[in-house]
């Protein structure tokens, strides 16, 4: 099977998941599109979604599934999502769509953060995939430096401005050793809207789809 076919896989266990009825939390990228997708053919379960993403917004309305707002639902009780790297502790690396701060708002207001991924993002340690932190652009080259005092290379991703008006700085070689650490101290920059590191409010159930089928790894086991 390739890549595609395992995201899709892992997208598909991830309705096993829904509440008839309710609001679900849906967050951004290549393997949530194919959530999307598989939540519109069972769209009667849902209610409506909320989205992390302008992009994703387009795709559940082109779908025909209602959009609400954070505001107007207050907690959800399912989050699902993607990671761009994942270890067996549910730590995770997101932000390479962009969407970070908004996926960890909606992943914090959920009572059950569901994450889906191919085989190929999980790994041992976190930090092969560069770290997105989104930064108030006014603060860009300040946090730049003090990233590279905690010993990462950052580089500007230029020609992104992220839903929310701000910029994306991506940290390469940065010893994630004790990734709930590492992030609290970049939250603590000046500057730092949030950083991609979700370690703090890991994922609740990881979803990996292989070749053999979908492996299920849960906090609560």
């Amino acid at each position: 099977m390739n890549q595609d076919q395992l995201k899709q896989r892992a997208a598909e266990a991830a309705l096993d998941y829904l509440a008839d009825g309710a609001v679900v939390g849906v967050g951004t990228g290549s393997t949530v599109n194919y959530f999307i997708d598989a939540l519109a053919a069972v769209r009667q379960r849902v209610a409506a979604a909320v989205s992390s993403s302008a992009a994703s917004t387009r795709r559940l309305t082109e779908h025909g599934i209602p959009v609400l707002d954070l505001n107007e639902t207050g907690d959800l009780g399912l989050y699902v999502d993607g990671a761009d790297e994942a270890t067996r502790a549910l730590h995770l690396i997101k932000g390479g769509g962009g969407a970070l701060t908004r996926e960890k708002i909606v992943a914090a207001a959920a009572r059950r953060f569901v994450c889906i991924v191919d085989e190929k993002k999980l790994v041992e340690r976190l930090g092969r995939f560069p770290l997105p932190v989104e930064v108030i652009p006014m603060a860009r080259r300040y946090v730049a430096d003090q990233l590279a005092r905690l010993g990462g290379d950052p580089v500007w991703r230029e020609g992104l401005v992220t839903d929310n008006g701000n910029h994306i700085l991506d940290v390469r070689g940065l010893d994630i050793h004790d990734p709930v650490a590492l992030e609290g101290e970049i939250n603590q920059l000046a500057g730092v809207v949030t950083v991609g590191l979700f370690a703090r409010r890991p994922a609740d159930v990881l979803l990996v789809g292989t070749a053999s089928g979908v492996v299920t790894l849960a906090r609560d086991a």
